[in-house]
């Protein structure tokens, strides 16, 4: 990509931001770096890596990248036998430490089964070094001071420095707390020169303490002296200090030694690191300016939804659905000034780039882009006096360095084409410069004020006309793109707004030719149709929201209401069959007396007369089943898809659609479609031969069901709205397993997504694609 085209759409803005996101200065260096490619692998890869990235962020929310310094020097030196100072040293053990906690973090994230492939194998290439770290920990502290624990030397040489500071101390506040000093010193306190320690004496009692005089002040009249009684003390303290300054530089040159002797492995770590760092901001960055991962096809094709211009503020921004590369590979946008028309034109341009330099794009899932060999950009006035070129004249110097290199892998983008100049030529110009560029295959968008154009989309194939719109009423521009409609000049309709005299705007319109009139008659024409297109469209998606709220509902009462039938049936067969085991117990009881008293008395009572009798009282007590949950009737016939039956638990007809299992149906009743038992079942008739094939091509292979759903650019109502018809549909076509592609993003929509399936009925298991069948963009249904 030329350096100029990145200036033009301002991608160095965009650099720029990210610089914000790493959290080093071997990240803030990746970025600062960053140029789009136009090798389609190798984009794939750093998309990829970004939407790894990003799926960590929302599972963690951050990652552990503290502690990671630009070590590449300090390696480098200590390789060749240099001795690093207490703070580089510090600063390797630093980022050796944050390899490791990174190492940590991610084998904590694949015991949780989640699978970041990209990125682990940057982690898994991280030389541990943990012995090295401990040495230089164990000598250097967080701050770069070396600790007493370096050596057992510098430990009692330590101790040494503290006693005899603290004997030359002791001494030096005895002078000063004498009853001369306050009269001999001019502040009667102890302080150091040329690491010596020494008081501050008036110049004329110089020769009442004796010893050296190592500075005076700017005056004069205060001399810091080191007594005579305490420069042997003093030089004990110095050589100690001396001895503790070798034993430290033997314990840098040793660590430092130990460290270039794992040069490579610091250097690899360095790299990895730097390239970790700069993979998740973008990912933080894509967070920030709610992007999402785009498609990548080699075919030129460009499919934005929802996109925003990155650099504007979200609350200003207004998202534009941008197309371009399939049925037809040049746009020409029309409209008024100041109503988006270039902002159209850096969104696709600035997206382009981004998604080339595996950058996630600030426009909904589902979209995608192609890889172009080459981006051309002819935006803004780039006229320049110290050359003496106007802006007709600037603008054709870079339209002819552009005509030189174009071809079918490129993406051109022209600002106000032939502008600058007569209208007339101009616009011939503008229409000659695009019929060259759309013959040598590149993809174009071309903004333009010239009417003329707004007739070049109908004249030829491939190239469709596109406006911003601007709304009358309030005489402001919406930013909306409107691709397919040609922009239409609205100079009456503001004017009499305005307050312009009637007659002045009638006579105007005279001025314009019928030709003109007609076109923008039929362009307010198509505007209207389609405003009215989208309000019947909003109201058609209302009624449907409400019809399948409704039909949950009531599907929701149904099975309640049964549930609750049945269950107060069951309870009222126990209490039936617990009193007709009582009757029978007393009845036991009365034939058990019977007995008794024929025994007793001798009455003439034969055994068969009470066995009658016993019967007698069976059969009076009434019979008591258990309610089924349905009966077959008395036909014997086998049940087919098709047929007419009766669900007696639900008291209701319908039809059978399909046999799911070896007991059981689906069953369609009126809006309802349930599995029902086959013993809940009772046989009412064949349906009419219309009627059989009907049923037969609802289940049959011949109806259209796609084996995969697209929810990708949706929102998420209106895709569990299509989730909830799609499945319906796949279980009357009986397919044993469908897939539901919703791409990965945020994650949002494929978490719902998977929640619904999961309390399905009708679903058996829901799991995520495999790398061949799209990954974790795609969840796999399958059906019970």
């Amino acid at each position: 990509m030329h350096d100029k085209v990145l200036r033009t759409l301002e991608f160095n803005k965009i650099r720029e931001h990210l610089l914000a996101f790493t959290s080093s200065e071997l990240g803030k260096e990746k970025a600062g770096e960053l140029k789009p490619s136009s090798d389609f692998e190798e984009i794939v890869k750093w998309q990829e890596e970004t939407d790894e990235a990003a799926n960590v962020i929302r599972l963690k929310g951050n990652v552990p990248l503290g502690g990671i310094f630009d070590i590449r020097p300090h390696a480098k030196r200590a390789q060749i036998g240099g001795m690093l100072s207490p703070q580089e040293l510090m600063e390797v053990a630093s980022t050796i430490r944050a390899g490791r906690i990174l190492t940590r973090f991610f084998e904590e994230l694949i015991e949780e089964e989640h699978r970041f492939e990209m990125i682990n194998q940057y982690i898994s290439d991280l030389a541990p070094l943990q012995e090295l770290q401990q040495t230089i920990t164990y000598a250097i502290g967080d701050h770069g001071e070396v600790l007493d624990s370096a050596s057992e030397k510098l430990r009692t040489l330590r101790n040494q420095l503290r006693t005899n500071e603290a004997r030359v101390r002791e001494k030096l506040e005895s002078m000063i707390r004498s009853s001369n000093a306050q009269k001999m010193l001019s502040d009667a306190i102890i302080t150091i020169r040329n690491d010596r320690f020494v008081i501050p004496v008036k110049q004329e009692y110089r020769s009442a303490y004796g010893g050296i005089i190592h500075d005076q002040s700017s005056s004069g009249q205060t001399l810091f002296i080191e007594p005579q009684v305490i420069v042997q003390l003093n030089n004990v303290l110095q050589e100690t200090r001396v001895k503790e300054q070798q034993e430290i530089e033997r314990i840098l040159v040793e660590l430092s030694a130990a460290a270039g002797g794992h040069t490579y492995e610091l250097l690899q770590n360095v790299k990895i690191l730097a390239q970790v760092d700069f993979i998740f901001a973008k990912a933080r960055y894509a967070k920030e300016i709610k992007a999402s991962k785009p498609a990548m096809n080699h075919e030129g094709r460009v499919k934005l939804l929802k996109a925003k211009h990155p650099l504007i503020p979200v609350k200003e921004v207004v998202p534009n659905d941008i197309y371009l590369g399939g049925d037809f590979t040049t746009i020409v946008i029309t409209g008024p000034n100041t109503g988006g028309k270039t902002v159209a034109l850096k969104t696709i341009g600035l997206c382009t780039l981004m998604a080339q330099a595996g950058l996630q794009i600030p426009a909904l899932d589902g979209s995608e882009t192609a890889v172009f060999r080459s981006v051309f950009a002819d935006i803004g006035d780039e006229q320049s006096i110290e050359q003496s070129l106007s802006t007709f004249s600037s603008h054709m110097v870079n339209i002819v360095e552009i005509l030189k290199q174009v071809d079918q892998e490129s993406l051109v983008l022209f600002d106000e084409l032939g502008a600058g100049t007569d209208p007339q030529e101009g616009a011939a110009l503008a229409i000659s410069i695009l019929d060259e560029v759309y013959s040598r295959g590149a993809r174009v968008i071309a903004t333009t004020h010239y009417p003329e154009l707004k007739a070049y989309g109908y004249d030829r194939d491939g190239v469709i006309n596109a406006s911003v719109e601007f709304d009358v009423e309030s005489l402001r521009p919406t930013y909306k793109l409107l691709i397919g409609v040609p922009g239409r000049s609205n100079a009456f309709e503001i004017s009499k707004r305005l307050g312009l005299n009637e007659s002045v705007i009638e006579n105007a319109r005279s001025h314009v030719g019928a030709e003109t009139n007609k076109v923008e008659n039929m362009i307010a024409s198509l505007e209207e149709s389609r405003r009215q297109a989208e309000r019947d469209r909003e109201a058609a998606a209302d009624y449907v929201k409400q019809s399948e709220k409704l039909h949950k509902d009531l599907q929701k009462q149904i099975m309640e209401y049964h549930q609750e039938r049945d269950t107060l049936m069951e309870k009222a067969v126990d209490k039936a069959a617990k009193l007709v085991e009582k009757a029978k117990e007393e009845a036991e009881e009365v034939i058990s007396d019977l007995r008794k008293m024929r025994i007793e008395k001798n009455a003439e009572i034969k055994e068969h007369e009470l066995i009658e009798a016993r019967s007698r009282l069976e059969k009076s007590a009434p019979p008591v089943k258990k309610p089924k949950k349905s009966q077959m009737g008395t036909t014997e016939r086998t049940l087919k898809p098709g047929d007419e039956v009766k669900v007696t638990s639900f008291d209701q007809k319908g039809h059978l659609i399909e046999k799911v299992s070896n007991d059981e149906w689906q069953v369609q009743m009126g809006i309802l479609k349930m599995k029902v038992k086959e013993s809940d079942l009772q046989f009412s008739g064949s349906p009419k031969e219309k009627e059989v094939k009907h049923i037969a091509a609802v289940r049959g292979r011949d109806f259209h069901v796609n084996l995969e759903l697209d929810l990708r650019g949706e929102r998420f109502e209106n895709a569990l709205s299509r989730v909830e018809k799609y499945i319906d549909d796949a279980l009357l076509a009986a397919y044993p397993r469908v897939s539901i592609i919703h791409g990965k993003g945020t994650g949002a929509l494929r978490q719902g997504v998977q929640d619904y399936l999961k309390n399905h009925r009708a679903v058996k298991r829901v799991r995520f694609g495999e790398a061949s069948e799209g990954g974790t963009g795609v969840t796999i249904v399958e059906f019970k």
